[in-house]
C-alpha cells in the first residue's frame, strides 16, 4: 500500500472539508424552505384526522429530500473545481 505525500493529505482533507461545508449549507437552506413551506400550506390542518397525521411526516420528508437532492449538482460542481484547482505534487 503506498503512502499519501503530506500535500495529498492536506488537499484530500480540504476536498472533504469543503464538501462538508457545502452539504451544511444545503441543509440549512433545505430545511429553511420546508419548513416556511410547510408553515405557508398550513400542513398541520390536515393533521386532524388520523390518516393526516399518519402522512404529515411522510409528507415533509420528502419535500426535504427533493429539496436536499436538487442541491448534489451544485455540490459536486464546486467541490470538483475546488479540486481542479489544486496541486497534487
Amino acid at each position: 500500500m503506498s503512502q499519501f505525500s503530506p500535500v495529498e493529505i492536506a488537499n484530500w482533507v480540504a476536498i472533504y472539508l469543503a464538501a462538508g461545508i457545502c452539504c451544511a449549507i444545503a441543509m440549512l437552506l433545505s430545511v429553511s424552505v420546508t419548513a416556511h413551506g410547510l408553515w405557508q400550506d398550513k400542513v398541520w390542518q390536515d393533521a386532524r384526522t388520523i390518516k393526516g397525521a399518519a402522512l404529515l411526516l411522510p409528507k415533509t420528508w420528502w419535500r426535504w429530500q427533493k429539496l436536499y437532492l436538487l442541491s448534489t449538482p451544485v455540490t459536486l460542481g464546486i467541490v470538483g473545481s475546488f479540486a481542479a484547482t489544486m496541486s497534487w505534487s
